[in-house]
């Protein structure tokens, strides 16, 4: 191996600070969020400069936040939301993807170019609120997942891979007896898991940040998403539910601040555990799924 020329060893520490002050740039405001919600709201309060510490920690905030009802119904709303969504996006993506990346199907390209009509245009809000009101799905839950059962970019992405898949095998499955529905999952499938995993998380992030539908479609409280009560919480600052009976008046305003974070962090926390174990399926399935030139 040649030795480092005193050039290059100067680019190298050049180029590690610059990615350690990149690393360090991107990852501050995550970091402020967390000691942030496990500081002394006063103290937090008092502090200047960089915050890289919790300033008198405690886990009060924590408390008041997993305590107020509004939290475990959003828990338990934007599961149902993220399971049951996630789910029939990928089943219907797979059998639509199947069908369109089959070379004998007739009118295959018909298809696909009305498909991809809809990426650029449609009918916007009011025309949707409309078609959603008319198939009754206005205030239920099926309001938020029935609508986007189908994205039309993670459709291409998955049918680009289902091409990737010789056709020679539909052949010899066929001569042997097998069906489409066969073909479809005992073959096609097990060969695109790295695809299927990365529209896995796609599907699955969107569910759990989706919001602007729920607040549309849905007037009973009792069935809003995790991210619509943290917004009303962060945006319209309704805490409330979260500090009644938890003090004095001065004690619980000063709190109000170090509940937003923790809000933020408990709402965050769970989607981001998903993505080590998708992470190595990640890149390949992109890759894979990747639009040929």
């Amino acid at each position: 191996m040649s030795k480092l020329t005193f050039g290059e060893k100067v680019y190298q520490v050049f180029n590690y600070a610059f990615l350690t002050l990149l690393a360090f740039m991107t990852l501050y405001p995550f970091l402020y969020v967390i000691f942030a919600s496990f500081s002394n709201p006063v103290k937090l309060y008092t502090h200047e400069g960089l915050l890289l510490y919790p300033q008198g920690f405690t886990t009060r905030a924590y408390e008041m936040v997993l305590k107020d009802p509004r939290i475990v119904t959003g828990y338990a709303n934007t599961i149902f939301y993220v399971v049951v969504g996630t789910a029939l996006n990928i089943i219907m993506s797979c059998i639509g993807a199947y069908v369109l990346s089959r070379p004998y199907l007739k009118l295959r390209r018909f298809f696909t170019i009305m498909i991809v009509f809809t990426m650029y245009f449609g009918g916007g809000l009011i025309p949707h609120y409309l078609l959603v009101k008319s198939l009754h799905l206005d205030n239920t839950r099926w309001a938020l997942i029935v609508p986007g059962l189908i994205n039309t970019w993670n459709l291409i992405i998955m049918m680009t891979a289902f091409r990737n898949v010789p056709i020679s095998l539909d052949e010899s499955a066929r001569i042997d007896g097998a069906g489409e529905w066969r073909i479809l999952f005992q073959i096609v499938l097990p060969l695109v898991v790295p695809t299927i995993m990365v529209m896995v998380l796609y599907c699955a992030v969107g569910h759990w940040n989706s919001w602007f539908n729920a607040m549309i479609y849905l007037r009973d409280r009792g069935k809003y998403p995790l991210q619509l009560f943290l917004r009303e919480i962060l945006v319209e600052n309704r805490l409330n539910e979260i500090t009644a009976g938890q003090g004095q008046a001065n004690e619980v305003e000063d709190v109000g601040t170090t509940i937003k974070y923790a809000t933020i962090i408990v709402s965050t926390v769970p989607i981001l555990l998903v993505y080590p174990f998708i992470q190595k399926y990640f890149v390949h399935g992109v890759m894979i799924g990747a639009i040929k030139g």
